[in-house]
């Protein structure tokens, strides 16, 4: 930052109001300033009731940072032993709220003041949200300033860009202006860890802050932290993915050009795959397709961009460093026995994962490749820990995929599981499966490569890690017909189990029937539901004894739980006594080494099932996979599980099922003593033909399959066949605006997830030219192109009189927030995504809401008000 521009600086000195009980998750319903109302004064010497405290008040105290911007936050006169002997780790969480001030100051030189104010560039590691707010009480106390909330960094996500903060007044062009920065501080165990890890009895919140200023200049910037390339094997690229990290300093920029250097202009050409525009402020990473015709030997790869916005135009240099590695020979002269590769990501979005060649090329059929779910901590691309922690294979290969980002720079050294976003579910599952798929289609493009080729649509041997364990058990149940065996490790049960919700402020305002609708969203996501559809797959289940990250009673309990389905089940727990959570042999081990080499060299692609009786689970069929060949397409009541029972007896193949409108059966999956006989289903006799039975692949169906089923869950959105679309009324500065680019911004950090902001005209004209954007879509406010689509009368949802109504009701009430789960306009297999508030409050509550982490509890539709401020899901109005 130059000496003469704009400056800005942050007090150390914070007031801290807390704790507040509260479960994880809860702060998204919450207001983040609980209890404060931030439009009104703060009255500094005043006093609210909380659970925690002796005498049941607590007040402000204070807290000084650290001048690197770090803030430990504590409450030592909170009796924290005596709340967790009885309610465990759940009495440690917490909320709390933190304020102090910022200061803009202008430059010396009125010369150098631009005719625009500038904005913030703000930096928060560990903390929840945060606004900025005017400290004149005067201006604070208009109704028209509603607090803008951002989402901090919660996970200290590596290659995270900064929040983009519009002042909410500009500054004094002649003199220092001063603002109140607030954070809600929420201290989440799988965040921060049990503090006995750390010899303490008292929780400590550790946040990091860091403000940087800057000035709207039409211009556009590199963040080369977003640069996808691939690594070169024997001079050919491994992928044909790149992409380029461009941050939009103000100005919507497009992309409109692609080329290489002259070094590289005869073997490499390289094309935009779409348009790609920034937003202002926006950060996108744009797509490049690779196609190389000869050899190449380079050090760095070099390319320049050319981009417009408006009348103005740019180019931008690019020069990257290129790793160069042999055929698959062993390791490199770095100890490197694994290659970065590349592909596109739902179609369009450049992502890399690892892949470790196996030690010798297929000596017959493609065996399945290792799929290696890392855990918390683990950046794949900085350190190569967890991909030299799988033990290489003679013929399959290792591929660790990112799961969309990893979770690094902890401020604290216990390395404790966190949720990551979304847990190896949704996208990050999606990203799983893609890898794979990546690596058969990249191996097929070379004639030496393709001694090592993996079959398409492969099975997998899973195995994980901490969150990754738990992601190889989610993965394996609900793809079990893709999963030959699975070694979860140190993986907990379900996010409510690791730490239960006991201590929820919720809970003590809400309907328990509405309550329930609102839990339903996340049982997709609870492994103990689904592990019915294990019971025929090959697990091997570690956890070490002393496990205080992931309690061991967890894999304890999973286990118990598959044995009940099936007490023959093919399981095998390895306890390891006096182990952590970590340990050097939790795979380096020779019952591991033994069971993966089982697993893989007994694989037989053309076996059919040989089991009699199985249960499927599914909770969202289009993400869910088949059970030895029977799949489950639709269900009656979207929300509940669906479960189909298959009993292969003498005389027929009897079917129950339970919550499933329609499923289907691939006949050459059937054992081959079910063959010629009759199903009965629910106690309906249905027969086949004798023509039928000898086609395998023949998959017959039971009711309709042809539309998707609804999710049941608002976060099935972030699932999407391409880039999302969020669609505003205008682009103007508006609080429509603001919210796109605050939901962009944390979809790039949490699961960098590309995203694309259109305007009404914009995305009314795409749809009218068949051209509709290729992914889902997210809509906010009431817009022309809302309007539309609501309007086409597929849900129970209407407008009237330019605001939402239900079933007759008007939902515009003050400060209240709409969100809705829709047909998409025209893809029948995509999903739409309304966020509608009454006001600009109620934006700011329906902002919150939309599922960016797991755990929060928003089903297909949802409407909230006011009373959420201090009531959380107390005040949920409506939700199915």
């Amino acid at each position: 930052m130059s000496d003469e521009g704009w400056k800005v600086s942050v007090s150390q000195d914070w007031d801290v109001l807390g704790p507040f009980p509260v479960h994880a998750r809860e702060q998204h319903f919450l207001s983040p300033s609980f209890p404060l109302n931030l439009t009104q004064p703060i009255e500094f010497n005043a006093t609210y009731p909380s659970a925690y405290a002796d005498g049941g008040l607590v007040g402000w105290t204070k807290a000084r940072s650290e001048a690197d911007g770090t803030l430990a936050v504590s409450f030592p006169n909170v009796r924290w032993e005596s709340l967790r002997a009885t309610e465990g780790w759940a009495a440690l969480q917490h909320h709390s709220v933190l304020r102090s001030t910022l200061t803009v100051y202008p430059p010396a030189q009125a010369e150098k003041l631009s005719a625009y104010p500038p904005r913030l560039l703000v930096d928060l590691v560990q903390g929840s949200f945060f606004t900025v707010l005017p400290a004149n009480a005067e201006v604070l106390s208009d109704v028209t300033v509603v607090p803008e909330w951002h989402a901090g960094n919660i996970y200290a996500m590596s290659r995270s860009p900064k929040n983009s903060v519009v002042l909410p007044e500009p500054p004094s062009r002649t003199s220092p202006t001063t603002y109140n920065i607030f954070i809600s501080g929420d201290y989440e165990i799988r965040l921060f860890g049990d503090p006995r890890s750390n010899d303490r009895d008292v929780p400590k919140l550790s946040i990091s802050l860091s403000v940087d200023i800057e000035e709207p200049v039409c211009t556009v910037a590199r963040d080369a932290s977003h640069d996808v390339f691939p690594d070169f094997v024997d001079g050919w690229a491994f992928g044909n993915a790149l992409g380029v990290g461009l941050r939009s300093v103000d100005g919507w920029w497009t992309v409109k050009g692609v080329t290489v250097s002259d070094e590289v202009a005869g073997s490499v050409q390289l094309e935009v795959v779409q348009p790609s525009r920034l937003a202002p402020s926006q950060t996108r990473i744009v797509p490049l397709k690779l196609t190389q015709t000869q050899r190449v030997d380079i050090e760095n790869f070099n390319l320049t961009l050319t981009l417009s916005s408006g009348n103005v135009t740019a180019t931008i240099n690019v020069a990257v460093p290129i790793w160069n590695r042999e055929l698959w020979t062993g390791a490199d002269e770095q100890g490197r026995a694994y290659a970065k590769a590349t592909y596109f990501f739902g179609t369009s979005t450049p992502t890399a994962f690892l892949a470790a060649p196996p030690n010798s090329p297929n000596d017959g059929p493609p065996r399945p490749p290792i799929l290696a779910l890392h855990g918390a901590g683990v950046d794949l691309f900085e350190n190569d820990f967890w991909i030299q922690a799988i033990p290489r294979q003679r013929h399959s290969w290792i591929i660790t995929p990112t799961g969309r980002t990893p979770w690094v720079r902890l401020l604290r050294p216990y390395p404790f599981t966190c949720l990551l976003g979304m847990d190896w579910h949704g996208p990050s599952a999606q990203d799983a499966w893609e890898a794979v798929d990546a690596l058969h289609k990249l191996l097929d493009t070379h004639g030496l490569w393709r001694q090592y080729a993996i079959a398409p649509n492969s099975k997998v041997l899973l195995v994980g890690h901490s969150n990754g364990g738990q992601g190889a058990w989610y993965l394996a149940a609900r793809y079990p017909d893709r999963v030959v065996g699975v070694i979860p490790a140190a993986g907990y049960i379900k996010s409510q189990s690791y730490v239960p919700w006991v201590q929820s402020r919720s809970a003590h305002y809400i309907d328990p029937a509405l309550r329930a609708i609102l839990d339903s969203s996340l049982t997709p996501d609870d492994n103990d539901l689904f592990l019915s559809n294990l019971v025929d797959t090959p697990v091997l289940a570690i956890h070490g004894g002393d496990d205080d990250n992931v309690p061991v009673w967890h894999t304890r309990e999973a286990v118990s739980v598959l044995k009940t389905w099936n007490p023959a089940a093919n399981l095998t727990f390895r306890e390891d006594p006096g182990q952590p959570h970590w340990y050097s042999s939790v795979f380096d081990n020779d019952q591991v080494r033994s069971f993966i080499s089982a697993t893989l060299e007994s694989f037989s692609p053309e076996r059919p099932s040989a089991s009699r009786s199985f249960t499927l689970t599914v909770a969202i069929p289009r993400d869910s996979g088949s059970l030895h060949g029977w799949s489950i397409h639709r269900l009656n009541l979207p929300g509940r599980l669906g479960r189909l029972t298959v009993e292969v007896e003498q005389e027929a193949i009897r079917v129950r099922t339970s919550n499933v409108k329609a499923f289907s059966i691939r006949i050459g999956s059937l054992p081959s003593v079910a063959h010629n006989k009759p199903f009965i289903i629910d106690g309906q006799q249905v027969e086949l033909d004798e023509g039928t039975w000898d086609i395998n692949d023949f998959p017959y169906s039971h009711g309709e399959i042809s539309s998707p089923s609804p999710s049941g869950r608002m976060a099935s959105v972030l699932t999407s066949a391409g880039p999302l679309a969020i669609v505003i009324p205008t682009k103007q500065q508006s609080p429509e605006l603001s919210a796109a680019l605050r939901l962009a911004h944390n979809l790039n950090v949490y699961h960098k997830l590309d995203a694309e902001i259109l305007d009404d005209q914009e995305a009314l004209q795409r749809f009218q030219e068949a051209s509709p954007p290729s992914g889902n879509v997210i809509v906010i406010g009431l817009g022309a192109f809302a309007r539309s689509t609501v309007g086409q009368g597929r849900t129970v949802f209407r407008v009237r009189d330019e605001a939402l109504e239900l079933r007759g009701c008007l939902l515009n009430q003050r400060s209240m927030a709409t969100l809705l789960l829709h047909p998409h306009p025209s893809r029948p297999a995509a999903s739409a995504l309304f966020i509608y508030g009454a006001d600009p409050a109620g934006l700011e509550r329906g902002l919150r809401l939309f599922p960016i982490r797991t755990g929060i509890t928003v089903p297909d539709w949802i409407v909230i008000g006011f009373q959420a401020d201090d009531r959380g899901s107390g005040g949920v109005e409506g939700a199915g």
